[in-house]
């Protein structure tokens, strides 16, 4: 199979691992909290449940970036990955305690750290240029996934029978379902996914070609000087007008009068290449110090403050709108379903502006564009949603118009986020550092749940610290945005030394 079809397949199986993912969050999180009130559980302990499944994924996410950065195999770790998801989802349609349950999302939530991996692997794999666009494809697959998954709960929500000692119902089926998807995502991998050459070695090919050519032509000079040494004095007629290295721009000097025997070979020794020590390690690749010092720069603790921030808020919102919708418009599984479908939609065509916008706009400027959304959108939640009044009608829009302002921010935020993070952190550590980026995330995700979920009768000051976060995420930015650029490209090395 040609290395072009191969890259599209795996490409395609990415898409696929973050689809599922997408279908997984959207299918169980609209029911997981009726189900956890059929088990006699609080909503702080959703609150937990959410968190458990971020909790592992916090731990498990660099050691996954730390194995691919050494193997290079992103293939086996998604396959290992896989299998915890698949373990997850089967505890999860069990059913019979709320702490299986939340069991279940801590064992589901180890498969969800391989996505370290796959964001390094994404990063050796394309060009600085094109690394949003990537990026930003790949998380609108996601959403993909948020959209379809609500859909999929209108069919889940009838089933009703017995598998065996289980019990299969509107609640545990998407367990079972998932468990199905992740089976089918095995193959998938197994498949269509091949570790292939990434931007590294292609350069490290590349340089090995110009090395060979080096080569050719220090072999063409020494036949020539070997010639000279018979024929001195008598064949001055028959040389070249030029050498073969007084033609390489790169290679030997412009053209200067015949020169002596001696002259000519000195010349040989000086500018023919000799084997080129090898190359340095780029800064924050030596050491474990070394790559812990790269993350303590002034504009990644930027990025990571940024990551915590918007997914701490982000979470928290998600877990106060089920109850929230279930208090002020009666809400249930269906409802909720319908609800999150609709903010899948606008996700995915924020995505498409994203990326559109990416190749022309830099990640700095879509940053600031998103954190301005965020800072409108907390300021109008703390107005109208701390204490909700009037209508039925005109609570509903004041609630849309808060989650509408929010979900809008979310892919603008998130896509230039990671993009300038990958273009900041060390190369060859990708996968490690995208492992501390999401940890980061996870345990964002851990305390946003726990937060909300112990504060959905205080609105105000669960509400209160979350636009106090943005504050604070919104001086950082205003006083790094100067170092928030991606560093200039590496001019290549000369390959031949300077005659003299």
């Amino acid at each position: 199979m040609d290395d072009p079809r191969r890259k599209t397949m795996t490409f395609i199986a990415i898409g696929l691992i973050f689809f599922f993912n997408g279908v997984e969050y959207a299918v169980i999180l609209p029911t997981v909290w009726e189900y956890l009130q059929n088990l006699d559980a609080t909503s702080s302990f959703l609150g937990m449940c959410l968190s458990a499944f971020s909790l592992s994924g916090l731990l498990s996410g660099p050691l996954f970036g730390h194995w691919t950065d050494r193997t290079r195999s992103t293939k086996n770790a998604i396959l290992v990955g896989n299998f915890f998801e698949i373990v997850g989802s089967l505890m999860y349609s069990v059913g019979y305690s709320k702490w299986i349950v939340l069991s279940s999302r801590l064992v589901a939530g180890v498969g969800s750290g391989v996505g370290s991996s796959i964001f390094g692997f994404l990063t050796r794999s394309t060009s600085v240029k094109d690394r949003a666009t990537a990026i930003a494809a790949v998380m609108a697959c996601r959403h993909g996934g948020l959209v379809i998954g609500p859909g999929l709960n209108v069919f889940l929500r009838f089933c009703n029978f017995k598998m065996g000692p289980f019990e299969v119902n509107k609640y545990t089926a998407p367990g079972i379902f998932m468990c199905l998807l992740w089976i089918l995502l095995q193959l998938v991998v197994i498949f269509m996914f091949w570790d292939g050459p990434n931007v590294e070695k292609r350069k490290a090919q590349e340089k090995g070609a110009s090395n060979n050519n080096m080569v050719e032509e220090k072999e063409v000079l020494e036949k020539y000087s070997d010639k000279e040494d018979d024929d001195d004095d008598d064949d001055d007629e028959e040389r070249p007008l030029m050498l073969s290295y007084e033609l390489l721009g790169s290679y030997g000097t412009v053209g200067k009068h015949k020169p002596h025997r001696h002259s000519t070979m000195t010349h040989n020794t000086l500018s023919a290449p000799t084997s080129s020590p090898e190359p340095q390690e780029p800064r924050g690749t030596g050491t474990s110090l070394s790559k812990w010092r790269e993350l303590l720069r002034e504009e990644v603790v930027v990025l990571l403050a940024a990551q915590f921030i918007l997914l701490f808020n982000h979470t928290a919102l998600e877990t106060m709108v089920t109850p929230l919708t279930q208090k002020y418009f009666s809400y249930g599984e269906l409802q909720n379903s319908v609800m999150y479908c609709l903010g899948g939609i606008e996700v995915i065509v924020g995505f498409m502006l994203v990326r559109w916008l990416s190749r022309c706009v830099p990640e700095r400027v879509l940053m600031a564009t998103g954190v301005t959304l965020c800072n409108v959108s907390s300021i109008w939640c703390n107005i109208f949603l701390t204490n909700p009044i009037g209508t039925y009608s005109w609570k509903l829009g004041e609630f849309i118009v808060g989650m509408f302002l929010q979900v809008l921010s979310l892919p603008i935020l998130a896509v230039a986020q990671v993009s300038l993070y990958s273009k900041l952190t060390p190369e060859k550590t990708q996968g490690f550092s995208h492992g501390i980026r999401r940890s980061v995330g996870g345990l964002a995700t851990i305390l946003g749940p726990l937060w909300a979920g112990g504060l959905t009768d205080n609105m105000y000051i669960l509400l209160g610290v979350m636009f106090a976060l943005l504050l604070v995420l919104t001086v950082m930015l205003i006083c790094s945005y100067k170092r928030l650029v991606s560093p200039p490209a590496e001019k290549p090395e000369e390959t031949s030394t300077t005659s003299v």
